[in-house]
């Protein structure tokens, strides 16, 4: 579908007449042009990095209804994000895949088992289905076996959902594509073309060749998330993203065995921590500090710091501390920047989450939100344009979210590896099938990945740097040591012939995929991490006096209760005996 001149065809068209430009290639940029490609409109997406470069592929992967929202009263949105997983679970097995979640409870935890179990069902519920389960401390420990021992009370086991980011974001592109949208990865937005004070079109630089073109359309979308402040200062919005960091932990399988998600609370400010299995590996996640470096500069990726590492060192220390977990351990990170709209509050993690639509001199915001509720975003933002779109057809809300996909790949395929290809290729499936030379069809070491794989992304994805390949269109950098350096000749060996490069530009690429991994990728120097355990221990401590006192305090209580039934007691009886003796002596006054 994207030819080796793809670019080159697209450039070439941008001057034809638009009606929506969509900035910004991540899901929500992604969803947009899905829908509105759908509805029959010429859509043109531009996006300043690669398709899903930003949050859209640092996500923590989960498709889930957000089981924290309960806590926080918003019914509403955990509502829809239960009723779009279960659609997006339906339309893309392999891509969208169940993933059963521990919640433990120890003794002395607040909220506890009742909370929890009004939380689970009600969340169960709004999904019109009974997922979770109750399990003593021993059946608890049988699917969770390294999970923290002490006080141990039992725990639940619920269900959600979990995906890889980047893949869905290429999957919904690539099938607007074929329905007819138009998408440019490495186009940045210089500037936006005003009439009468409306936003009226963009001028784009193409960041491969230098070129630049005026490109016009009935209505700008401005999709870039985190960086929506950046456009929207071109029309004199006010400042209203807040850029939260949130960062991860991956380990090696091996090294962390885990067979489903479980989710606890950190020791260190009660906050909502993972660890779950994902692409073979474990994830630890994730904190969610503000992220204070410049977004105005598209080159600047995100990285954990070395408090976040010690953050969730500590969290993985604390639920698994059998496993004796090191910083040598970690095969790599990963930050992503989410944007949260900012209201002020102390604590970053009680912003809302909500998605918000706003319109300024034509130009329209959409950003914030969650990813599993990418589609119900995307048509909130086409109906906030209905206005200036007279006759846009009538949203339907019925159709899939992803394409279905019946086909025939080869009998000689795996079910699970069919699965797979199926799920995140959807219709070229067979295209990566057929792309496989000799041996292609077997997997990378330490990876679900196979070899053809790469060669189809290098040849019809448009990669245009090896971080493209390595980090988005395959995840070997986030699942291999050193983002899979051992593995780089054979992948310049399939992969250098299809992406056209020749030596020095392959050369090049490398050189500046291993300094981007290393800086970005990688763990801080280790030196710089402040050591987790003494504030660990330190937690613990404070929480054995927490749970000392509230059992002090229930004995007071208790003895208080006691001692007031007593005096209770004493004074019925006081009152019965009282009440004898004037009965005794009106019985004698009658008798007299």
């Amino acid at each position: 579908m994207w030819t080796s001149n793809w670019r080159e065809e697209t450039w070439a068209h941008l001057d034809q007449a638009w009606d929506i430009i969509v900035v910004g290639g991540g899901i929500t940029g992604a969803g947009i042009l899905r829908e509105a490609t759908r509805l029959g409109l010429r859509v043109l997406l531009l996006e300043q990095r690669d398709f899903a470069w930003g949050t859209s592929s640092r996500s923590s992967k989960l498709v889930h209804g957000g089981l924290r929202y309960l806590k926080e009263g918003k019914i509403g949105l955990t509502r829809a994000s239960v009723h779009e997983r279960e659609r997006l679970l339906d339309e893309g097995p392999g891509l969208i895949d169940p993933l059963g979640f521990l919640l433990a409870t120890y003794r002395g935890d607040h909220p506890g088992r009742w909370m929890y179990q009004a939380g689970l069902t009600v969340y169960d519920l709004l999904a019109l289905q009974w997922s979770h389960r109750r399990y003593s401390a021993a059946d608890f420990q049988k699917l969770a076996p390294n999970i923290l021992q002490e006080g141990l009370k039992g725990g639940f086991r619920y269900g959600d959902a979990q995906t890889d980011d980047a893949r869905l974001v290429l999957r919904v592109i690539r099938e607007a594509v074929a329905a007819g949208g138009s998408a440019l990865n490495y186009a940045t937005v210089e500037s936006l073309l005003r009439n009468d004070r409306q936003v009226c079109g963009v001028q784009v630089r193409d960041e491969v060749t230098g070129a630049t073109a005026t490109v016009t359309a009935r209505v700008v979308i401005n999709a870039t998330g985190a960086w929506a402040d950046v456009l929207r200062g071109q029309v004199g919005g006010v400042p209203r993203i807040r850029p939260l960091r949130g960062s991860h932990l991956i380990f090696s399988a091996q090294r962390f065995p885990l067979g489903q998600a479980v989710s606890f609370l950190h020791p260190f400010d009660r906050r909502p921590v993972f660890i779950f299995p994902w692409e073979g590996v474990t994830l630890v996640g994730t904190t969610d500090v503000d992220h204070d470096e410049a977004l105005t500069h598209p080159l600047v990726e995100p990285a954990i710091s070395a408090h976040e590492v010690t953050y969730l060192m500590a969290a993985a220390a604390a639920q698994f501390p059998s496993l004796r977990l090191t910083l040598a351990d970690v095969i790599a990170t990963y930050a992503g920047v989410r944007p949260v709209i900012g209201t002020g509050q102390a604590d970053p993690s009680k912003e809302a989450r909500d998605h918000v639509v706003w319109e300024e001199s034509g130009l329209l915001t959409v950003t914030g939100g969650k990813l599993t509720t990418f589609r119900l975003i995307a048509l909130d933002a086409l109906r906030a344009v209905r206005h200036r779109l007279p006759a846009l057809p009538v949203l339907d809300e019925q159709q899939p979210v992803l394409n279905p996909v019946d086909m025939d790949l080869p009998a000689a395929l795996s079910e699970t590896l069919r699965r797979r290809l199926l799920g995140r290729y959807g219709a070229d499936a067979v295209a990566v099938v057929k792309a496989a030379q000799p041996g292609e069809l077997e997997p990378l070491p330490g990876t679900l990945t196979v070899w053809a794989e790469l060669r189809f992304a290098a040849a019809s994805e448009g990669v245009i740097h090896l971080d493209d390949l390595l980090l988005r269109r395959v995840r070997v950098g986030l699942l291999l040591p050193q983002g899979g350096a051992a593995l780089l000749p054979r992948v310049r060996a399939i992969c250098q012939p299809e992406l056209g490069w020749d030596d020095e530009r392959w050369q090049a690429e490398e050189r500046a995929y291993r300094a981007l991994w290393q800086r970005c990728y990688s763990i801080p120097a280790p030196a710089t991490i402040p050591d987790w355990r003494p504030r660990l221990q330190a937690a613990h401590a404070q929480r054995l006096q927490r749970m000392a006192a509230r059992q002090e305090r229930r004995r007071l209580i208790g003895l208080l209760v006691s001692m007031a039934l007593s005096v209770t007691a004493v004074g019925l009886l006081w009152l019965l005996r009282r009440k004898k003796v004037r009965l005794s002596s009106a019985n004698r006054s009658r008798t007299t």
